[in-house]
């Protein structure tokens, strides 16, 4: 009997928490636009921005029109970028662009989203396609506010971009004469061609310690004698004839 009492207690307990648990989640629907909007700015400053995106989907869901949406957006992409969340931070500026951006307004989304590409580079050696990226948006920045408040540090951006995409290049021609691919480095070397940039002047950039254990200077690496001396490395980007020349050694083996 008291095994009974016991299991009856259980699954009464069990029932109350499930209900009370559906009680609440019914409180967070149909709720008016300035109660998510509230509850975005809190959950921002309280650096819980997964919650606040959820609320952000609420907001947006239940009031589409809401002009509490505008500030919303914005704040959000501001807070993902503070948080180093940078590809959150560039949707969110997309957004507001698509959506609610005057033509003053889209100019400052459009300088924060180059801004949040930039920032997304901290070692540019990693990410060849996002270093194109950015740099593609930059020139469009400067093509369609060429006299913005922000073009100077645009320019500065573009700049640095430039330079270690050239290094990124350099690193890449560097890695094919290790193999012996010496017409897929040349092309790759030929990549630089910014007249402005005088590149005798460039000097590679120094890696912390404990990066340049194991990435050298891009020329070279600590376990390079691990690395077997062949030819079976194949980019996309290679010399065709080179690959072809490496088919038929591989026939002829």
């Amino acid at each position: 009997m008291m095994k009974f009492k016991t299991n009856i207690f259980l699954l009464l307990a069990a029932t109350f928490l499930f209900f009370s648990g559906c009680a609440k989640e019914v409180e967070e629907y149909n709720k008016p636009a300035m109660y998510w909007y509230s509850k975005i700015i809190k959950s921002v400053s309280e650096s819980d921005l997964e919650k606040a995106d959820e609320y952000y989907s609420s907001l947006q869901g239940e009031h589409i029109g809401s002009p509490l949406l505008v500030e919303a957006t914005m704040i959000l992409s501001i807070a993902h970028m503070e948080n180093e969340e940078y590809l959150l931070s560039e949707h969110f500026l997309n957004e507001y662009i698509k959506r609610y951006a005057n033509s003053n307004e889209k100019e400052v989304a459009e300088f924060m989203k180059i801004k949040a590409k930039y920032m997304a580079l901290p070692n540019p050696r990693r990410d060849q396609a996002l270093i194109k990226d950015a740099i593609i948006e930059g020139e469009k920045f400067k093509k369609n506010y060429p006299n913005s408040i922000y073009i100077s540090v645009v320019d500065t951006m573009i700049t640095r971009l430039y330079l270690g995409e050239a290094a990124l290049n350099e690193s890449i021609a560097d890695l094919y004469e290790r193999v012996n691919k010496h017409k897929s480095a040349e092309y790759y070397r030929e990549l630089k061609q910014q007249s402005w940039i005088n590149w005798d002047e460039i000097e590679r950039s120094n890696s912390p310690w404990y990066r340049s254990w194991f990435e050298g200077d891009g020329t070279s690496s600590w376990y390079g004698f691990l690395i077997p001396d062949t030819k079976s490395v194949i980019s996309r980007n290679s010399n065709t004839d080179e690959i072809k020349e490496l088919g038929e050694n591989n026939e002829i083996k």
